[in-house]
């Protein structure tokens, strides 16, 4: 989403932080290519301006002048007023009333009301243990309370049952009824959309929040619609009044000006991100995580947050104690694949990692695609069980079977049997090395004892891990020769329990996610 934004704050900070000495000249021409970068972004014109002001205000004082780098220190200020523009705080969705809770979903149709419905509603079952109820008060749009109903059973939660000829109304009335008789916590109240605001529609809306008395209204708005979003949120703030902004299509390759905007015009924050299609692709708005990636320093933070969510305890500590004993077969390294794939694939951990946009193009020479994960599985689940425990069986005539089976060229099923054998030999050495193996995987078995964020953002600020180590820099030695390492395991990152034992002192807490 914010890839061209990113790109061009780089250029420009690059330029800044090569130079010993800052004058007021330099620091005016950066800001003007700031703001031209930021109006390209499609971010509210109102908002660059108070943006690039409070900026020069700090970067031509006093404050940049003692600076020992003012071209870093700039960037610190940027950074800073980042964070403020998209709300400096993030703002979960707020449950604390009294059972049940009502949620109303509002947006204009298309914006993706009744997927994002389904998505916080699988997330407070699954994350936060709550009792959900959903209901679709979308009478107009055909087969939209049909919708709902498959989004529930998919994602194994209760819907409200469809009765013809009720108005929106009527349903958020018996949605709340029935929430109380069925002891639910909270009930998600999808309402109609429109092409566009109008009047009627505004009517429904208020008509509703007063049936049903709403805790929280959250506007679900499409990111690529650029400025249109801004002034929507304005109009339901105005004439229904928001409590939080949901944003989806955030995975886009829009400008991301919607985002940025989004909370300094409305006043209201924006409380999650839809990231993909996917029923588990939503994530919680970081201001400060946001601000990381745009200014090009990776989000660790969120990367060791997703591993603890996606990766299994149980299986991680298994895979753990094969490990210390030197064994790790072709069974095992699919698994590995899987979980980097569950983690988004490469180009979706890799845009957590710091330093890697500037590695862009050499990445892209080197032709790493999420793709890779597919073929590599695939080419795993053709061989036979034997085959997947004892590797040393494969001679030509069972890899020309497991070639075609899979799909694949031979050179292709070589490649992965030699990326296997480097890694195995690794972890027999590891294994020799009383207590190193330990420490490499960086706690799959249990390295920190809870993921609590705040404890986590300290740090990714320290650069310091619990118990010593630090936490990586860079992208590790996992990728081709020339892109940080030997590439000692082509293709993979190398981060530990997901992808190899490349990473130094490791990611801790990996293995201490919940269980999916």
């Amino acid at each position: 989403m914010f890839e061209s934004l990113s790109d061009r704050l780089s250029g420009i900070f690059d330029k800044l932080t090569g130079r010993g000495a800052l004058s007021e000249n330099d620091v005016n021409e950066a800001l003007r290519e700031v703001r031209r970068a930021l109006i390209e972004a499609d971010v509210a014109l109102p908002i660059v301006r108070s943006f690039t002001d409070k900026v020069r205000h700090r970067a031509v004082g006093a404050e940049v002048v003692k600076s020992v780098t003012p071209g870093q220190m700039v960037v610190k200020i940027v950074h800073d007023q980042l964070i403020e523009m998209l709300g400096s705080e993030s703002h979960p969705i707020d449950l604390n009333a009294p059972a049940p809770v009502a949620i109303m979903m509002v947006g204009l149709q298309g914006s993706g009301k009744t997927t994002t419905t389904a998505k916080i509603a699988r997330r407070l079952t699954q994350r936060d243990k709550r009792k959900v109820l959903m209901a679709s008060l979308d009478t107009r749009r055909p087969a939209a309370q049909e919708q709902l109903k498959v989004l529930g059973e998919q994602n194994e939660i209760d819907t409200l049952p469809i009765v013809a000829g009720q108005g929106p109304v009527e349903i958020a009335k018996r949605a709340m009824s029935a929430a109380k008789l069925g002891g639910y916590d909270v009930v998600m109240l999808d309402t109609a959309g429109r092409i566009h605001i109008d009047e009627p529609l505004m009517v429904e809306m208020a008509d509703v929040k007063a049936a049903s008395d709403p805790h929280e209204i959250l506007l679900v708005a499409d990111a690529l619609t650029g400025q249109d979003a801004v002034n929507l949120a304005k109009n339901f703030d105005e004439r229904v009044g928001i409590t939080g902004i949901a944003l989806t299509r955030m995975d886009g390759d829009g400008r991301g000006g919607a985002a940025l905007s989004m909370q300094a015009v409305t006043g209201k924050p924006v409380k999650l991100i839809g990231t993909g299609e996917k029923a588990d692709a939503l994530e919680d708005f970081h201001p400060k995580r946001i601000a990381d990636r745009i200014l090009g320093m990776g989000d660790i933070v969120s990367l060791v947050e997703k591993a603890a969510e996606a990766i299994d305890a149980e299986q991680a500590a298994k895979m753990a104690k094969k490990m210390q004993k030197g064994h790790f077969d072709l069974e095992d390294l699919a698994e590995q694949l899987r979980q980097m794939e569950k983690l988004g694939g490469m180009s979706g951990m890799m845009g957590m990692l710091p330093g890697v946009g500037k590695m862009k193009k050499q990445i892209e020479a080197s032709n790493l695609d999420d793709k890779m994960f597919k073929r590599q599985v695939a080419i795993i689940q053709s061989m036979t069980p034997t085959e997947r425990r004892k590797p040393e069986v494969l001679k030509a005539s069972r890899k020309k079977r497991i070639a075609a089976g899979s799909g694949v060229q031979v050179a292709e099923v070589n490649k992965l049997l030699k990326m296997h054998r480097q890694m195995a030999d690794m972890m027999k050495a590891m294994g020799k090395k009383k207590g190193l193996l330990g420490k490499m995987m960086g706690g799959l078995g249990g390295g920190m004892p809870d993921m609590d964020p705040k404890a986590l953002e300290e740090m990714a600020k320290s650069g310091q891990m619990p118990g010593g180590g630090e936490l990586p820099k860079s992208l590790p030695g996992g990728l081709p020769p020339g892109l940080g390492g030997p590439g000692l395991t082509p293709g993979l990152p190398g981060l530990p329990g997901l992808g190899g034992p490349k990473l130094p002192g490791g990611l801790p807490g990996l293995g201490k996610g919940k269980k999916r």
